[in-house]
């Protein structure tokens, strides 16, 4: 994974997302998930990588991309040689309260307007900031 040192620059125009800056080298993630039942569960990469034999989460957009549209309500990450495990996406209800600038980095317009579009990610004004033109294009860093 890039340092947090060359990581594109982060710009978010909506001020009431906050952001950490906690991703940083290799690490294990697990997610907070909303079942269709309605209830909350954990979903840990290293119940996955003992399905599959492998790990399947390395970047923090990974688990942002691997849930349905409503589930997925935190992530967190656990640096490597740690016991503590660090949030670094939380939403409450259709608002995204927290997010990390490595997933911000990496999102899309079209993570966005395919699975987030009814949260205070979507943004117009955001996309036209960074120059977005496309669903491929990034969404919170400039597009050159």
């Amino acid at each position: 994974m890039k340092n947090a040192n060359q990581n594109p620059e982060v710009i978010v125009i909506e001020k009431s997302i906050s952001r950490t800056d906690f991703i940083k080298g290799e690490g294990t993630y697990r997610a907070i998930v909303k079942v269709q039942a309605g209830f909350m569960t954990t979903v840990d990469d290293l119940g996955i990588q003992a399905n599959w034999g492998k790990k399947q989460w390395n970047k923090g957009i990974e688990v942002f991309r691997s849930f349905k549209k409503g589930a997925l309500q935190s992530i967190q990450f656990q640096p490597e040689g740690t016991n503590h495990w660090l949030t670094v996406f939380a939403k409450v209800g259709t608002k995204i309260k927290l997010i990390d600038n490595a997933i911000l980095s990496e999102i899309t317009v079209g993570d966005i307007n395919g699975s987030w579009y009814n949260t205070n990610l979507y943004n117009q004004t955001q996309y036209q900031a960074v120059g977005a033109k496309t669903w491929a294009d990034k969404a919170y860093v400039k597009n050159i």
